[in-house]
């Protein structure tokens, strides 16, 4: 096919390849199909030679070459005539540019091409949430929520007894005394001091263009903390140590805890008499006397 070009007041037949597409944007969910538009508008060239390229960071890979489909898309998807390529099983790992490129010998332009950005959706799968079981009244508390297989990424809301909880608790009568944060890009609630009326059940959902998730309900409780009780506490244990103190001083004061005691090594000798002599034996350990008589 020939293609004119104005130039100076008159047209000159050009032979040339030229290619358009009617979706330069395609998306798709995960396991459908979708179709990279690849449609030739002008040539003249019988039977060009048509490639189909994958670019992702490690470089371009042949996904249709030779007539034949192959690399990641090998079983997977056709030709549709003349160079269009019909994705039937889309995956995650498809999501890329993919470039069309056609080369005709017999025309003056010979070779044309167009991208292609193909983004295949993910459905998030059930997000990973925490949620602190008990809070003391008036204490802080972090709720989290993870997940990191959908795409794009997903983006989180929290629900309280079914009820989404708003971004901003002042624009809701129900939350307008909660005093929290809530990051839906992270999926974190966090509660600067909790009141009795935040408890209750709490899940999260995980959401994107393809869908969501959502992980089962948790219970957080709202106690007090018993401050008398406390207290009362503090003084029994005084007063026991009190008490105790106050028996060990009485103790040492009436000689109970006395270090002087009686052994063979402190035995004092009683005075000797006239005439009687003392010997200490050796398998006894104490003193026995013996007689002598002065003549």
């Amino acid at each position: 096919m020939a293609h004119s070009d104005l130039r100076h007041g008159y047209f000159i037949n050009v032979l040339a390849v030229v290619l358009k597409t009617s979706n330069n944007s395609p998306w798709t969910d995960e396991f459908d199909k979708v179709e990279l538009s690849c449609l030739i508008e002008s040539i003249s060239t019988n039977n060009p030679r048509i490639e189909w390229k994958k670019i992702k960071n490690e470089g371009p890979s042949y996904v249709y070459f030779d007539k034949k489909v192959s690399g990641d898309l090998e079983n997977r998807a056709i030709i549709r005539e003349p160079a269009t390529l019909l994705i039937t099983n889309a995956t995650r790992s498809d999501t890329a540019k993919y470039r069309c490129e056609v080369t005709a010998a017999d025309d003056q332009k010979s070779f044309d091409e167009i991208v292609i950005d193909l983004v295949v959706r993910v459905k998030p799968v059930v997000p990973k949430c925490s949620v602190p079981k008990s809070v003391p009244f008036g204490k802080s508390a972090e709720l989290s929520c993870v997940e990191e297989e959908g795409f794009p990424k997903s983006q989180y809301q929290w629900f309280k007894n079914k009820e989404e909880i708003p971004d901003d608790p002042k624009t809701s009568l129900k939350f307008f005394n909660s005093s929290y944060t809530l990051n839906s890009e992270t999926g974190t609630l966090k509660f600067v001091a909790v009141r009795k009326e935040d408890a209750g059940d709490y899940y999260c959902r995980a959401k994107n263009d393809a869908g969501y998730a959502e992980c089962p309900a948790h219970k957080m409780e709202v106690y007090d903390i018993d401050v008398v009780g406390i207290i009362l506490g503090v003084l029994v244990v005084v007063i026991v140590l009190l008490c105790i103190t106050v028996g060990i001083c009485c103790a040492y004061k009436r000689g109970y805890f006395s270090s002087q005691k009686q052994t063979g090594n402190n035995y004092k000798v009683p005075a000797k008499g006239d005439g009687v002599d003392y010997v200490r034996t050796e398998d006894e350990g104490d003193f026995r006397h013996k007689s002598s008589f002065v003549i």
